[in-house]
Parts: C-alpha cells; sequence; structure tokens
C-alpha cells in the first residue's frame, strides 16, 4: 500500500509495508545532504505485565551492547566513525532507535538496525552490568520531586492500567529480571510485524525501499501486534487528593484528569487548550498569576495523548510565601472559566498560531520530520502527522470549551501536592484537628547524584505535553514528559 501523494514540510512520503509486514515511510527531501533512519517498535512500559516492569526500557540499552555482526561498542564506534549521531527512548506506548548520517552513508543504520533486530546477543555478563547502570538511573529519578510527584499522580489517575507505572519501572522488578525474561520480551516484540521503520531526508524512494528489502526481507515476520497486559482505565471514582514531603522550601502542584487517545478530535483541541493556557509570559495562566498575582514562579500545562488514553497536566510552584490552598484555588478557578466561557477571540487565534508556527520549526531537520512520522505511525497513523496543521485551524473555541467541560471536571481530577516537611505536617495536623484524622502519604527522598536533566516540567508546548506530535508547542511537551514522566533515552 502506497500514498505518494502525501506531502509534509517538502517531503514526499511514500509507505510501502514488506512482505514480511514490517512497514516502510520514505519521506524524500532533498534541502540538506542529511539522512535521518528511525526503527520504531509498537510495544513500550504499556505492553509489560506487572512482573516485567522496565524491560523495555532496560532492553533498549542492552541493543548497544552486543549482536550477531555488532559487538559492545561497535554500534556507536561506526556511527562516529561515519560522522553522524545515534540514540534511543523508551515511552509507554514504544520504543525507537534513530541515526542521522550523510546521504552517501547512511544504509549503514539499516544494516546495524537489522542485526540487531533478530541478532541480539544479551550476553549475561552484559545484562548484569547494565543492570547496574539502570538502576543508578532509577534512583537518580528519585532524587527530583517534580519526577516523583508526577509518577505518584499518575499512578492514582490511571488506576491499574500499565501507564501507572514509570517507564523507568520498579527496582525490586529489575533486580528480579532475568536474561531469560528480557528475551522472552525481545522474542515476543521484536520482529518486522511489529516495527515500522521511517527513512527521511536526502535519498530517493527507490533506494530507501530498496535497501529497506535488502536488509529486512529475509527476516522472519514474527506475530503482529499482539494486545498488551493493560487493563482499562477506571472510570473517575470523584475527586483524589495525595501529598507527599520533600527536603527544600518549595510547594508543588501537580493535577491530572483522564481525556482521550492520540489523534482524536480532542486532542487537538486540548492541544490548543494547553498552549493558551500557559505557553509563553503572554498565555493566561503566566500572566494572571505569575506576573499579576504574583502567586506562583511557574505554571505550565500539557496535553499528554496515547494509544489507550492520555491525560491533561497541569504543574506549578508556589511564590514565596503563598499558601498552597491560595495558589490551588487560582488555578482552578481558571479551569472552571475555560469550561463556562469561550477562549477569547485573540487567545484562540495565538495559541493556534503558536503551534502552527511550532509545526513548520519542528520539521526543519530531517530526524524531526521522521520521528514525527515515526511516532504517529505506532501511536495511530502516520497521515496524522501531514494533517496535523489543518486539523489545528479546524479547532474553534466552542470544541476547546466542549473539551474542557468534558474531561477537565472536579470530579474527575487527581490533585498531588509536594510540600516541605514542616508544612506537609502542619497540613496533616490540621486536618487531623478537623476530622479525627491525618491524611499522609511521603514520598522519601533519596540523596543522589543527579546526572539526568531536572523533570520540572515546561511551558506547555506538544501535543502539548505528552506527545508533542511535530509542534514545537507539541514536541518541547514531548520532551518534558520523557523527563518527568517516563520517556527515557538511554
Amino acid at each position: 500500500m502506497k500514498h505518494s501523494d502525501a506531502k509534509k514540510s517538502g517531503a514526499s512520503i511514500v509507505e510501502k509495508k514488506l512482505a514480511n509486514g514490517l512497514t516502510v515511510l520514505v519521506g524524500e527531501r532533498h534541502f540538506d545532504p542529511v539522512v535521518a533512519v528511525m526503527l520504531w517498535y509498537r510495544c513500550g512500559a504499556r505492553d509489560e505485565s506487572e512482573r516485567e516492569a522496565g524491560v523495555a526500557h532496560f532492553l533498549e540499552h542492552m541493543m548497544f551492547k552486543g549482536s550477531r555482526s555488532f559487538g559492545k561498542g561497535e554500534v556507536d564506534l561506526a556511527t562516529t566513525r561515519l560522522g553522524g549521531s545515534n540514540n534511543a527512548f523508551t515511552s509507554a506506548d514504544h520504543t525507537a532507535y534513530w541515526f542521522e548520517l550523510a546521504s552517501d552513508r547512511w544504509e549503514k543504520a539499516l544494516e546495524i538496525e537489522a542485526d540487531r533486530m533478530r541478532g541480539l546477543l544479551l550476553d549475561p555478563a552484559e545484562f548484569e552490568a547494565e543492570k547496574a547502570v539502570v538502576l543508578e538511573e532509577l534512583s537518580m529519578g528519585e532524587d527530583d520531586p517534580w519526577r516523583v510527584l508526577v509518577q505518584q499522580v499518575q499512578m492514582a489517575l490511571f488506576g491499574r492500567h500499565a501507564y501507572h507505572r514509570p517507564v523507568i519501572g520498579y527496582v525490586d522488578t529489575l533486580k528480579a529480571l532475568t536474561v531469560d525474561d528480557m528475551r522472552a520480551w525481545y522474542e515476543r516484540h521484536y520482529h518486522p510485524a511489529n516495527a515500522t521503520l521511517v527513512v527521511c531526508g536526502d535519498t530517493t524512494v527507490e533506494a530507501a525501499l530498496a535497501a529497506a528489502e535488502k536488509h529486512f526481507g529475509a527476516i522472519p515476520a514474527g506475530l503482529a501486534k499482539q494486545v498488551g497486559w493493560s487493563a482499562p482505565a477506571p472510570a473517575p471514582r470523584g475527586e483524589q487528593r495525595l501529598s507527599m514531603e520533600w527536603d527544600d522550601d518549595g510547594k508543588r502542584v501537580c493535577i491530572g484528569w483522564p481525556t482521550t487517545k492520540v489523534g482524536e478530535a480532542d486532542d487537538y483541541a486540548l492541544d490548543v487548550l494547553a498552549t493558551a493556557l500557559s505557553s509563553g509570559r503572554n498565555s493566561r495562566l503566566h500572566r494572571l498569576l505569575v506576573l499579576e498575582a504574583g502567586l506562583a514562579t511557574s505554571v505550565s500545562t500539557h496535553n499528554d495523548t496515547r494509544v489507550d488514553g492520555g491525560a491533561f497536566w497541569l504543574y506549578a510552584q508556589c511564590a514565596h510565601g503563598v499558601e498552597p490552598q491560595v495558589l490551588e484555588r487560582a488555578l482552578l478557578d481558571e479551569v472552571q472559566r475555560v469550561r463556562a466561557l469561550l477562549l477569547d477571540p485573540a487567545e484562540l487565534v495565538r495559541a493556534k498560531q503558536i503551534i502552527e508556527a511550532g509545526e513548520a520549526h519542528d520539521s526543519e531537520t530531517v530526524s524531526d520530520l521522521a520521528e514525527e512520522l515515526g511516532e504517529y505511525a505506532v501511536d495511530a497513523h502516520w497521515t496524522l502527522a501531514v494533517q496535523a496543521v489543518e486539523r489545528i485551524k479546524a479547532v474553534d473555541a466552542a470544541a476547546v470549551r466542549e473539551a474542557a467541560r468534558l474531561y477537565l471536571g472536579d470530579e474527575r481530577r487527581v490533585v498531588g501536592w509536594s510540600l516541605p516537611k514542616r508544612a506537609a505536617a502542619e497540613t496533616k495536623a490540621a486536618r487531623g484537628a478537623k476530622s479525627g484524622s491525618a491524611r499522609s502519604g511521603p514520598a522519601k527522598a533519596k540523596s543522589a547524584k543527579r546526572r539526568a536533566p531536572p523533570a520540572k516540567p515546561t511551558a506547555s508546548k506538544k501535543k502539548s505535553g505528552g506527545k508533542a506530535r511535530g509542534k514545537k508547542a507539541r514536541r518541547a511537551a514531548a520532551r518534558s514528559r520523557r523527563r518527568a514522566q517516563g520517556k527515557v533515552r538511554r
């Protein structure tokens, strides 16, 4: 099946499925002598059982530790010798591996990916050594108050669904994981019928398809995407609240509401809403709560849609001397306002222009184009990347208000606070005096030296937030989600 008439940012997009089930997307564009290659697998933390939590991300690490034709370190060495770059990342819904190389040498990436698709060694000694690296990575995340807070809210928000777990997994599941466990997961998911290869840049469709057939065509198909272990997300049971303590003076709030799947009509309306609320200094929440009222030092939102359903996130941090309940009330008052009233026409126009400009900006490089096409391809359908601007243009103020009314109700939200130890104790004591019992739920901070970037959420820009679908407004928030909610790069 081909879609040779599709265009995106100056690239002609063609799709072909090989006989073994591998989907190949080629974006031919000759602006620069560069080609991006990305191989996407339709598997992530969502596809893990409880006892496998963290295996998808751990396997991503092991993909660089030796395969039949490329020993430990040889993937990076070959990439460096060719003057290119590579990396990988894991999310709840997918795992991706990417290369960026000059247009006279990009085929090496296909050779590497085909070899490790079915020929991964999983040497036991390397497995144990890399397990220590992943556990240290997990430990560093536990030293970040924003990451811990978001994970606490995420657990409450998604209930029994696999989205409640952090992508990186847990200490106990990682420690218990064996080579045989990982090999079984690898065999189950890493095969052509569960993968999409994206080649974008200064090559021809004919050359890219011929190279894909040459390197991948003989690999057995494997089973098509299987239903994961996910249980349906439970219906909201009324507002849920939680709090944790942290050994600093910050008062941080994270509020989440369950929403819709990626690519649905409401997804785009929520993108516009998130951008209007918190993208830039002139956005509603930043202007009102940071600049004018002085209640917050930072505030951001993002629309985090996923394969099985997503979340709308709101983050803020109290300014010095501001009590948590004061900031929370101000935040929720604005949420109620967008549920009751239409966005001001100037707000609507500004938000849509920001998203559209970000879309154009983020398609300037072939790597960004390949990421947008691939992520949509494995999470929904790649043609959504081509339709993105038109679908944003079609969003009106009524659609934004209806999406806010449908998803952002009081009874649907989870409110999480991270408070200084003294403030948390005073809050619990006050509740105890009032009701006769105090709630608690502190998350203890671990002292660890951090190498990873901080997980403090940034202003909404993607899929504002979750999946930054192509737009600068979307993609910056995707990077935020990778940090704050677990889309992890090696």
